[in-house]
């Protein structure tokens, strides 16, 4: 099956990006280097494509109860605007994908969402929704706009005030984790202050065929999947198929540490399963970790304790470019995951001492 192009692709190719597959999609991976673009956006902005991220769209009478049973988060305390971070779970409470969800404006008098799940599972997530709105017998309105839209990330510490420079509405009241309709080259754009980097700025959700106006007007460093895999690493979050995946290493939301996005107080799909995790306990979990020894740790190495026993296994890990040091996730029996715990992790069949750290691995907004 061929690779989705986003809209951007031949302005990437000129720009003289080099591109990689990632879940299905032909993204650019750099396009000056990992460590300039990952620079520019610690101390600067930088603005990366994420086209490859799904966009759902739900709305209808019963749109509220649908996005309720399907994410494991409050749909409910979301007023017009706002967004949050939840995961998407099974009977069982396994993390199928986690997701943003946003609060639109209503439409006709309906209340209305858009959430974002991630690269290559939109036609999955779409058949789960419309599914389950069918078993149920619930109206309400899902589609699948992935193929409509573009998905721009502005972030670094200058990101918020290029971004108000660039739309013709004042930015400087919008909050982390809220959004509003902005207008940039004359095309409204839903403008979130959101990202993946851990530093501030905006992710914009543009028509696709006004992408290339609209990527134009910011004047700043292009960044890829390279340096957009190293500064969440750095920030500790996340990577769906990588930190966890239901059939690989199939995990809940307490393991992975992200057990906030879990309301207990709300039925979803995997709440009760939830809600006994919780009670009983879990034996694992995800812990951030630096090498003490020269190494660079890397998704499947072992984690191994003094005494050379398998205990876990690394799911990301980079050279930090902010620290000039090896980082990594991975997850470790309860009893090792204290920060300042001596670890192993074999590198290229080379036990490497590492000591468990508090993620973030650095300060975030």
């Amino acid at each position: 099956m061929p690779l989705q192009t986003p809209p951007l692709r031949g302005i990437h190719d000129e720009r003289g990006a080099k591109f990689t597959e990632f879940g299905g999609w032909d993204m650019p991976v750099e396009f000056d280097s990992i460590q300039t673009e990952h620079a520019a956006v610690r101390e600067d902005v930088g603005i990366f494509d994420v086209s490859h991220m799904g966009q759902i769209h739900v709305t209808g009478p019963d749109a509220t109860t649908l996005m309720q049973r399907l994410t494991s988060n409050d749909v409910t305390r979301l007023d017009v605007g706002d967004s949050q971070y939840a995961t998407i779970t099974d009977e069982d409470g396994l993390i199928i994908d986690d997701t943003v969800v946003y609060r639109l404006p209503d439409e006709n008098g309906e209340a209305t969402y858009l959430f974002v799940p991630n690269a290559g599972t939109d036609e999955a997530t779409h058949e789960r929704w419309i599914s389950y709105r069918n078993e149920f017998d619930l109206e309400a309105t899902v589609d699948n706009q992935t193929d409509e839209y573009a998905m721009f990330a502005v972030q670094g510490p200058n990101a918020p005030d290029l971004v108000d420079e660039v739309t013709d509405e004042s930015l400087t009241d919008v909050d982390r984790f809220t959004a509003t309709m902005a207008t940039v080259d004359g095309v409204e754009c839903w403008t979130a202050r959101t990202g993946y980097t851990g530093e501030d700025g905006f992710e914009l959700i543009v028509p696709a065929s006004e992408a290339e106006d609209i990527w134009a007007q910011f004047d700043c460093q292009p960044c890829g999947l390279g340096a957009r895999d190293t500064l969440r690493i750095e920030a500790g979050l996340l990577l769906a198929g990588q930190d966890f995946d239901l059939e690989s290493n199939p995990r809940t939301p307490y393991e992975t540490g992200i057990g906030f996005t879990v309301a207990l107080d709300t039925e979803f799909v995997g709440r009760d399963a939830l809600e006994a995790a919780r009670e009983d306990g879990f034996d694992e979990e995800l812990v951030g970790f630096q090498l003490i020894d020269r190494g660079i740790p890397r998704h499947g190495y072992d984690i191994t304790n003094m005494d050379g026993r398998v205990i876990g296994t690394v799911t990301s890990g980079t050279m930090s470019p902010t620290l000039d040091q090896p980082i990594g996730l991975g997850y470790v029996p309860s009893e090792y995951a204290d920060p300042g715990t001596t670890l192993q992790v074999v590198v290229r069949g080379q036990s490497k001492k590492a000591r468990v750290e508090t993620i973030p691995f650095i300060d975030t907004v």
